[in-house]
């Protein structure tokens, strides 16, 4: 079963990537029956794997059945054995349900929204290529295996990011989020190598067992002595960093919105950003053994919570808004695994892929109805002409600001009440920092919805005049994606969070005793657990003043705290600061490297002197051939006094 789940995407993309080289050079009613064929067998893929998620789901999550299915010896080197196995335990099984549901949900709806694109065959082979990479990286048995689907989902997103390679925006933005990611990898590899040197294993089975034995090992780097495995949970959080979008590696996912919706809704909500959230999770037996790495990961999040939250109270473009509130509640995810709630952060994982994919979904309904148009200052006034999308963007919104009954209710409260409960000044930190958040969520979230639907309608007639609800292909999967928003967090809460989180989760968590947040999350006072809701439910109506009732103020409090504006509209400036500490430096070192390096003293003293000395000598050479008879005698004649005088010298001697 757990075979047919992973390499079934593998398959699909396999054909569809035939299919688009098919494509080329067909006529229009055959390109079409190409399209059809291709998303029929990517579609039926993905719906395959995640019936199967969902066996595998009650059989190991549920029934308490993990196993480990080994396919084959991959590397066998010595004393150095890697074998490509699928490790199916809760964790696995949870991250099946998510990507797999989430992925055929895009799949679907993608039928629709890329129906006027004439590369569907190669757009419906990267999502699928996609899926298969982080399949293989969330059932990884060791760290190597687990480098590759890392990789592999890298890969993937540089090429579903930059699909439409026409636009100039979409391959910089392709390039960021490759250069950026690889900042991070180069961490997680290092990690791989510390964790190696520490074990001498990369099996996770095996460092899991190992892990409290080398809990007071040291490292000697530079002549100073670190702790062992702090060193190793930090350069592998470096990596989780990166991948998922951490404040100081995060400027890569606002851009990737350059790639088309299905790719944000599947790659920036639900899968790619979230796999530094579970490999933390995954590697919380050797995780635990460090505080230090465990307060970085907590300030980390926290801090990225509050920071992209800033962010997104300014955007325009609805879809970049969106990209920051997943930011911002990627640093939620983390904070709670840095608190030792690690079970919190991967129900936050859950609940918010649902939630946030229906909303980039539901955004992608919007610009679909708008006819490609994403400035949420160009839109308003059209819930009447979409009210099935109007509706459903309610419930990813009360989802995403923490209302109940919806899922967002459940999975961040548990992390604020977490976080306040670890009685640590991190964990306390992130806790305000979180309350702080989850106010600026709810306002960003009804400015969203209220600029978008609301107000008199800023576009023009032309376009208002095409506004139509999507057709049932897209708005299907956002059906299925607002049922999982609405009942996913009470359903779930008990066996993730609850009185059964550790028959649930077994052995794929380890919390140390004397990291009680979780369970002493259900003891702390009332005012902590009413928090959320009332800073969210103060969020919503300050929206309401802001866009609703008085929509001249916005304009007015942005010209008054114009620098505070400024700075969040223009995201802290951190790319342009980014710019000038590496990017011109970069280009300015690259150019002299050309220039003076290359150019005068390589090839100036190499190939180009040697032929300039060359060419040179042939012309001086060549000023000998003059054609004049007397020339070419005065030159045997000193040719012969030359001979004659050797001749003379030698004999002599």
């Amino acid at each position: 079963m757990i075979t047919a789940v992973v390499f079934l995407p593998l398959i699909a993309a396999i054909i569809a990537g035939i299919m688009a080289f098919m494509r080329h050079g067909a006529d229009e009613h055959r390109s079409h029956s190409i399209d059809r064929l291709s998303q029929w067998v990517t579609c039926g893929a993905l719906l395959l794997s995640a019936a199967g998620s969902i066996s595998i789901f009650f059989d190991v999550a549920l029934g308490g059945n993990s196993y480990t299915y080994e396919l084959m010896t991959w590397i066998d080197s010595g004393t150095f054995e890697v074998s490509w196995a699928l490790k199916v335990d809760s964790l696995t099984a949870v991250m099946l349900i998510v990507v797999t549901g989430v992925s055929s949900m895009v799949h679907i709806y993608s039928i629709g929204y890329m129906h006027h694109d004439r590369h569907v065959p190669r757009f419906m082979a990267y999502l699928s290529l996609f899926t298969f990479f982080m399949l293989m990286l969330i059932t990884a048995d060791n760290l190597i295996q687990m480098f590759f689907g890392w990789e592999g989902v890298g890969l993937a997103s540089y090429l579903l990011i930059g699909f439409w390679y026409h636009k100039p925006t979409a391959n910089a933005a392709a390039i960021k989020a490759f250069v950026v990611n690889r900042v991070g990898d180069f961490g997680f590899a290092l990690g791989i190598f510390c964790v190696f040197v520490i074990f001498q294993s990369v099996d996770l089975d095996t460092i899991f067992a190992a892990a409290p034995g080398h809990a007071n090992d040291t490292l000697e780097v530079f002549s100073v002595e670190f702790d062992a495995l702090t060193i190793a949970c930090l350069l592998l959080f470096v990596g989780a960093m990166g991948k998922s979008a951490q404040l100081g590696l995060h400027t890569w996912l606002p851009d990737a919105m350059e790639g088309p919706t299905p790719v944000s809704a599947l790659i920036h909500a639900a899968t790619m950003v979230t796999a530094g959230v579970f490999m933390v999770a995954r590697l919380s037996p050797v995780f635990e053994f460090s505080d230090v790495a465990l307060a970085v990961v907590t300030i980390v999040g926290a801090s990225t919570c509050i920071f992209a939250a800033t962010i997104a109270c300014t955007q325009n473009d609805i879809k970049r808004v969106i990209a920051y509130s997943t930011c911002s509640q990627l640093g939620y995810m983390f904070f709670a695994c840095g608190v030792s709630a690690y079970s919190a952060g991967i129900f936050h994982l859950t609940t918010h892929a649902f939630f946030k994919a229906l909303l980039f979904l539901g955004a992608g309904a919007v610009i679909h109805a708008m006819s490609d148009e994403q400035d949420m200052r160009k839109m308003g006034g059209i819930w009447k002409l979409i009210p099935v999308t109007y509706a459903l963007m309610w419930i990813g919104n009360l989802a995403l600001a923490g209302i109940p009954p919806f899922a967002g209710f459940y999975s961040k409260d548990i992390v604020l009440e977490a976080a306040y409960a670890a009685n640590t000044g991190v964990g306390t930190y992130a806790f305000y920092m979180g309350l702080l958040a989850a106010f600026l969520t709810a306002f960003y979230s009804w400015r969203l919805l209220f600029m978008t639907f609301h107000g008199a309608p800023r576009a023009d007639e032309k376009t208002m005049a095409h506004v139509h609800e999507s057709p049932m292909v897209m708005i299907g999967p956002l059906l299925v994606l607002a049922t999982g928003a609405v009942l996913a967090g009470w359903v779930m809460y008990d066996n993730f969070v609850g009185g059964s989180v550790v028959q649930f989760w077994g052995n794929a968590i380890l919390v140390l005793e004397n990291h009680p947040a979780l369970e002493n999350a259900r003891y702390v006072p009332t005012w902590v657990k009413l928090s959320p809701l009332v800073v969210g439910g103060v969020g919503i109506v300050l929206a309401y003043i802001m866009y609703i009732a008085k929509p001249d103020l916005p304009a007015r409090m942005a010209e008054t705290f114009r620098p505070i504006y400024l700075m969040s509209f223009n995201k802290w400036y951190v790319d342009e600061l980014y710019d000038k500490i590496f990017v011109r430096p970069a280009f300015y070192l690259g150019r002299q490297l050309w220039k003076v390096g290359d150019g005068t003293l390589i090839d100036g003293v190499g190939p180009d002197g040697i032929a300039r000395a060359v060419r040179m000598l042939a012309r001086r050479v060549s000023a000998l051939q003059s054609g004049y008879v007397y020339h070419y005698a005065f030159g045997m004649m000193i040719g012969v006094v030359t001979l004659i005088t050797w001749y003379l010298f030698t004999s002599a001697g």
